[in-house]
């Protein structure tokens, strides 16, 4: 059988593609090599957090916000709402820009001073010019769980799946392809894509504590947390780029320092479980852009072939509106956003989105 188009990478930004595209009545085959939501993928771990606060970046606000709507739309199951806190010093300008722009988007946020925050928050440590910006609509998303159901649900829309890799596009088996192959993507296109994308290693962490808190993020500390909702204990994961890994043969244990490097969050930040048993560890991988913004753009070498990618950490709440903006893009609808251009993506790696 020929497919109208083939969707090469069963993650987030795949599945949500081949689900918007079945649902529009499109043959399509859905292929991957490890399976959704695989432990090599980017897409793979328990849970993620959705956020609005992007700093300036309406783009990604706006992004999440459409983005919440379809994950509560299609599948509600897969999102707990927690509540997110993004804390910084007051001056901060990514905080400030952030305030502006959910104002503007009309999303639901309080800005806390750190009186405010003390009394709310007391399991957490803050510093005396600390400000918040609070969520309280925002939370997790189910991570590998939910990437399962969006194919499952591809599938009862029409779509196949099927376990295996394709490396090359096969004018044979569909007429358009998609290659949502996240860290993989550098080295099957590595004469287009090459070091414009750039997977690293990421540690995460898991301690047995009941600490019912929002989810918490400090950019400029370089870490965020995630409370207990997967029964696999208090979530602290280290958002600074790590080494460059190799999503296939990358080593997955993590060290002593960085389990020191995690308690000293703990001990600073949250001193009531800084004791807390540690449970369990994870490897797992950004594929991060030049930039943070993401690629989604026409291989220049052929014009049936796209190319999705470059999450750079940020990227799996984004699922369901990469999927709808890509699956409109193949369709010839709606005007192209230069940010995921691929000639937007330098070689030169310098993080500006978060």
């Amino acid at each position: 059988m020929r497919y109208d188009v083939a969707v090469v990478g069963a993650g987030v930004f795949g599945a949500w593609t081949a689900f918007h595209l079945a649902r529009a009545g499109k043959q399509v085959l859905i292929v991957d090599r490890h399976g959704p939501g695989n432990s090599r993928a980017s897409s793979g771990g328990e849970t993620r957090i959705i956020r609005m606060s992007y700093g300036a970046d309406e783009i990604y606000t706006r992004s999440s916000i459409r983005s919440l709507k379809l994950w509560k739309q299609f599948f509600p199951s897969m999102f707990v709402k927690t509540g997110v806190l993004v804390t910084a010093p007051r001056t901060d300008p990514y905080l400030a820009a952030s305030r502006k722009t959910l104002a503007g988007a009309r999303f639901k946020f309080e800005w806390l001073e750190v009186g405010t925050l003390r009394r709310r928050f007391p399991e957490i440590a803050f510093d005396g010019d600390a400000a918040a910006i609070y969520e309280p609509d925002s939370g997790a998303l189910l991570a590998r769980r939910a990437v399962q159901a969006v194919v499952d649900a591809a599938v009862q829309a029409g779509a196949r799946y099927e376990t295996r890799s394709i490396e090359h596009p096969d004018p044979k088996l569909a007429r358009v392809h998609v290659f949502a192959c996240g860290p993989w993507l550098p080295k099957l296109f590595a004469d287009v894509i090459g070091r414009r994308i750039r997977p690293t290693r990421q540690e995460v962490f898991f301690f047995g504590a009941a600490a019912q808190l929002p989810c918490w993020i400090a950019f400029r500390e370089g870490a965020y947390t995630l409370p207990p909702i997967d029964g696999r204990g208090f979530k602290l994961a280290i958002d600074t780029h790590g080494p460059a890994f190799d999503p296939e043969t990358g080593e997955r244990n993590v060290s002593a320092a960085s389990i020191a490097r995690a308690r000293a969050i703990l001990h600073q930040r949250f001193p009531s479980i800084a004791d807390a048993p540690l449970l369990e560890t994870r490897v797992c991988q950004y594929e991060n852009t030049s930039n943070g913004d993401f690629l989604i753009d026409r291989h220049p070498g052929f014009e049936n072939v796209w190319l999705a990618g470059g999450g750079s950490g940020h990227g799996f709440k984004h699922g369901p509106f990469v999927g709808e903006y890509l699956a409109a893009q193949i369709a010839g609808k709606g005007r192209a956003e230069p940010r995921f251009s691929l000639v937007s993506k330098s070689l030169t790696h310098h993080r500006s989105v978060y």
